[in-house]
């Protein structure tokens, strides 16, 4: 049995253990990367809004094209245990899946392709650089760099219902109105107001493959 057709999958902190911009932070020194992470996790536990401090965070970080294509194997070499089991399983019986990521998407695309994610199935957020490869920017239009962004995406992507989305934060709590459920993921990280919204949580990928295919 197929309890949902389609699955929505946040990517830091549910499909790779990092977060992005903090790991980017990092190679900004201690003083950048314990303030980058502080928003981080106040964006994410819902305490203030990720509007407020996305640009912020980019800001301080400037990442170049060389920091996103090391960011990029960062990715992969931090793929939750058991993902790409899943993810394969899930297709093999017919099961849509995509990602819908606040974060940048030059950075996740690799991995997603390798995942056998398409262009149209990556939803996250573009960085854009200069002639010399220096930080020029990013997308400020896109949703995905507000709070409550990804519930708009995730109605334009016009998914097979019944849908689950999966994530860690408050910015994937927000999907809620858009899906028939919510899985709270905590294999990396437990945030408290997101299990409490949650409808199923789970530990691990091999739980969500279980929920979805149940």
């Amino acid at each position: 049995m197929i309890r949902y057709r389609s699955v929505i999958l946040d990517v830091d902190s549910t499909l790779c253990a990092i977060e992005g911009v903090d790991w980017l932070a990092a190679r900004r020194g201690p003083e950048v990367a314990r303030r980058v992470a502080e928003t981080t996790e106040r964006a994410m536990s819902g305490e203030i809004a990720m509007e407020a401090v996305y640009g912020d965070r980019l800001a301080l970080v400037r990442p170049s094209r060389r920091d996103i294509e090391q960011l990029a194997q960062a990715y992969r070499d931090s793929v939750a245990p058991g993902a790409r089991e899943a993810i394969h399983a899930l297709r093999a019986q017919g099961v849509r899946a995509v990602l819908v990521s606040g974060g940048l998407r030059q950075a996740i695309a690799p991995l997603a392709s390798e995942l056998g994610f398409t262009e149209a199935d990556l939803h996250a957020v573009d960085v854009r650089w200069d002639e010399h490869g220096e930080y020029a920017g990013f997308d400020e239009t896109s949703p995905l760099t507000t709070q409550h962004g990804k519930v708009g995406v995730v109605r334009s992507a016009n998914l097979p219902p019944p849908a689950l989305a999966v994530g860690d934060g408050a910015t994937d709590l927000a999907m809620r109105p858009a899906v028939a459920a919510f899985a709270a993921f905590t294999g990396f990280v437990r945030r408290d107001a997101v299990v409490s919204g949650a409808d199923h949580v789970c530990e691990s990928f091999a739980a969500v493959r279980d929920l979805v295919l149940t």
